[in-house]
């Protein structure tokens, strides 16, 4: 297996990336990172290193049940390219006036034996309840252009804020995949679900589309659900046959405003425990979707029941602990900050007890 970082340029036969994309929300990215930080100076802010995790919002109807058929899958070996998209936030420091937070993409593809990547960030921005509206509204603005008014809720909160400054991230990553790979497969992690503050249903389906038109199927994976089929999650339910299969839920329904623009299915696509959630674009055939599959399987290394392709996007966008040290000591030399400790109320109110932060 090779893995190698890759230019910008044009693939003859694949015609991935392509160099005349817009690049304009990694400028901004770029732009109000720089922007943001030059407003710290001077400041002193205490050391954090904490990811945030996106956590599953999903409300059923209880009408979800299994096809109690599973559908065998059988690899195809026709020479298909494989992408994926992830996007990492974590907030590495908190300042007398807000966070400081950094946030990194990271696309894969795998043509033939070779995998190749690239990566884009970190971006670092301080984020403050004064700037908030600023960067968000600057950000989907670079996202959407000028053909589209902006319709998002109100400005997240600062809490909500790294969450939803990497979300506008990988959208924008993923419509690249859409719009420049062509009769491929396209990872996302997570689900086809939309109607969320950071899913509008407008924006997943135009993603959607644009894959669609180029002849890319498009699935989506998740690593945790909350759908159950009587009382169990689906991914938890056991099917005695011999993977890889797919079993296919019937009656999905969500709660408005959320909406499925995918078909979903049990996975087990590999000897294991591990099963998982996929979500399959609706707007394709059937036969289409669990030919998508099949292709995944012939085109890609499948451990654990989990896409290679995805699982190194998620790797490359993560930070490690020297990254977060590297980008502490930048915004101390570069930005003016001073580090303070402040002490840890946990555990100096409960000694050996005091958990600390979560």
């Amino acid at each position: 297996m090779v893995i190698a970082q890759y230019p910008i340029t044009t693939t003859p036969k694949y015609n991935f990336p392509q160099p005349a994309m817009d690049t304009t929300l990694p400028q901004q990215f770029t732009k109000l990172s720089l922007y943001s930080l030059g407003h710290t100076r001077d400041q002193y802010f205490q050391q954090k290193e904490q990811e945030i995790q996106q956590v599953s919002t999903e409300e059923t109807f209880q009408t979800l049940r299994l096809n109690v058929k599973p559908i065998f899958l059988r690899p195809k070996h026709e020479r298909t390219v494989v992408a994926a998209v992830d996007t990492s936030t974590m907030k590495i420091a908190e300042t007398s006036a807000g966070i400081v937070i950094a946030v990194r993409g990271a696309n894969i593809w795998k043509q033939g034996e070779s995998y190749r990547y690239s990566r884009m960030g970190p971006f670092i921005f301080q984020v403050t309840e004064e700037n908030r509206r600023e960067v968000y509204d600057t950000l989907e603005r670079a996202y959407l252009g000028s053909a589209r008014e902006l319709g998002h809720q109100s400005t997240p909160s600062l809490l909500q804020m790294p969450m939803r400054i990497a979300n506008l991230l990988e959208r924008w990553l993923q419509a690249m995949l859409t719009k420049t790979l062509s009769n491929g497969l396209i990872l996302f992690d997570g689900s086809l679900t939309s109607g969320t503050a950071d899913s509008p249903t407008w924006r997943m389906k135009e993603i959607l589309i644009d894959g669609r038109e180029r002849g890319n199927a498009i699935l989506a994976f998740s690593k945790m659900t909350n759908l159950r089929v009587n009382g169990s999650l689906i991914t938890e339910l056991t099917f005695e046959q011999r993977p890889p299969y797919l079993v296919e839920t019937v009656g999905l329904r969500l709660k408005p405003p959320m909406v499925p623009l995918g078909e979903v299915y049990v996975a087990k696509l590999s000897s294991g425990n591990c099963a998982f959630r996929v979500d399959v674009d609706a707007k394709i055939p059937r036969e289409l979707r669990v030919e998508a599959v099949e292709k995944l399987l012939g085109n890609d290394l499948v451990l654990q029941g989990y896409p290679e392709t995805l699982r190194l996007a998620h790797i490359f966008c993560t930070f490690t602990a020297n990254e977060v040290l590297a980008m502490q000591h930048f915004i101390t030399r570069k930005c003016g900050l001073h580090i303070v400790n402040r002490p840890d109320m946990h555990k100096l109110l409960f000694g050996s007890f005091g958990k600390g932060e979560s």
